[in-house]
């Protein structure tokens, strides 16, 4: 029996198999140690002590200042891990052949030590490690987040100039236009029969001077000159006190767009009372030496970088450094941030911009009390898996509009004025 083969199958197949090799081209599959476990519990106990002890300086899935953690335990077994994450530097003391290759490879960086963490603590790390954040989830994360709040509810004073302009250009075409009908309905006029009147006035001269002495004239430049006046004191008076685009010079010249931005350090890991009290914390240098202890140049260059041997300064000489604030509110505002960090889940840029991209920290927002109680208006509360709002989110529950902050008493006076 002959079995009949198309000329064009062959091609296909060998394109399905193409198509799988650059499907798979660059993808790194790890499989993981099976007696790192996958559940839950375990994987948000270990996303807990990764932010803590590791994020400022590893990723999960491409190099940061140490290597790519993900697959780790396929790489590695789990008590050489658990050796290198405790002390690293005894294992390099060791000549384990495996350690020094990854301490050169990532120019000599010293690894903190990590002896407080248990047992426990390190197989609930692995498990993050190998488990955790597999989708990413920061697209959702930018669409659902915290509100963005508007800058203000009228219109902006570029717009107003653009479209005073174009209403001065529109008035000028119709001047135009209105002396071309004038001089064809003169020139028609004056072909016709008319009486001597009529002819005297049609053929009168204009004459400017008169316009110019004119008491009509002489109100109606007054009053633009006085609208213009009230106009400009207004729109400074509206600036007493707001502070947007404020940069000050700093004693350090320190990049979030580097820290927070390239290598995703947490807002929180600097800023500690973020999430516990009113205030975000300007961070003591005792921070800074968490990294800068070991890192002391940046990229990798030789020597010690002049903006990190200040933090040695200060830390030597049991100095503060003198940080200039940049976000400033008036005495009689008051703002808590631990109540709209956690538990109200807004995220930072919410208020402050996109700080992770800022070389210079500035005020990015106006901070008015206008744009606060915008933003009260617009901001739906985020009340899943939040056991604060579950006896406002039953009482608000009749009403078919979602539950905003302006409905739990964001507009009171007494909430931010007392």
């Amino acid at each position: 029996m002959s079995i009949k083969r198309s000329l064009t199958s062959v091609p296909v197949k060998l394109g399905s198999l193409m198509m799988l090799f650059f499907l798979l081209l660059g993808t790194q599959v790890f499989a993981a140690n099976p007696e790192v476990s996958d559940s839950e519990e375990a994987i948000s106990a270990g996303k807990s002590i990764f932010n803590a002890n590791c994020r400022s300086c590893h990723r999960l899935d491409q190099k940061n200042v140490g290597p790519a953690l993900r697959g780790v335990t396929d790489r590695h077994s789990i008590d050489w891990t658990k050796s290198f994450i405790r002390n690293s530097q005894a294992l390099i003391a060791s000549g384990d052949a495996e350690a020094v290759a990854i301490y050169n490879e990532y120019n000599q960086l010293v690894m903190p030590n990590h002896e407080f963490l248990s047992d426990d603590d390190l197989m609930n790390l692995l498990a993050y490690i190998e488990y955790g954040d597999k989708a990413d989830a920061s697209a959702a994360a930018a669409g659902e987040g915290g509100a963005v709040a508007a800058g203000g509810a009228g219109v902006p004073s570029e717009y107003l100039t653009i479209i005073l302009g174009v209403l001065v250009v529109v008035l000028l075409l119709i001047l135009v236009v209105l002396g071309l009908i004038i001089s064809v309905l003169t020139r028609y006029l004056k072909s016709q029969p008319l009486e001597e009147d009529d002819k005297a006035f049609i053929e009168q001269k204009f004459e400017f001077k008169k316009i110019l002495r004119s008491d009509a004239f002489l109100v109606i430049v007054t009053a633009l000159v006085i609208a213009l006046v009230a106009k400009t004191a207004l729109d400074e008076l509206y600036t007493v006190g707001i502070q947007q685009g404020y940069a000050p010079k700093q004693p350090i010249a320190f990049s979030h767009a580097l820290h927070a931005g390239q290598y995703e350090i947490e807002c929180q890991y600097c800023h500690t009372g973020v999430e516990i009290g009113k205030s975000a914390n300007i961070p003591s240098a005792n921070i800074c030496m968490n990294c800068h202890m070991h890192i002391q140049n940046v990229g990798g260059k030789d020597g010690i970088s002049p903006e990190i041997a200040k933090i040695y300064a200060a830390v030597d000489n049991n100095q503060p450094i003198e940080w200039v604030r940049v976000h400033n509110l008036p005495d009689l505002s008051y703002f808590n941030h631990a109540q709209h960090v956690a538990v109200g889940g807004i995220e930072c840029q919410t208020c402050h911009g996109p700080i992770e991209e800022m070389e210079v920290v500035y005020q990015h927002s106006s901070l008015t009390m206008g744009w606060c109680i915008d933003c009260h208006r617009q901001t739906d509360i985020r009340a899943d898996g939040n056991e604060y709002y579950d006896k406002l989110v039953q009482l608000h529950s009749g009403s078919k509009n979602a539950l905003k902050v302006k409905d739990i008493g964001g507009l009171e006076c007494a909430k931010c004025h007392y």
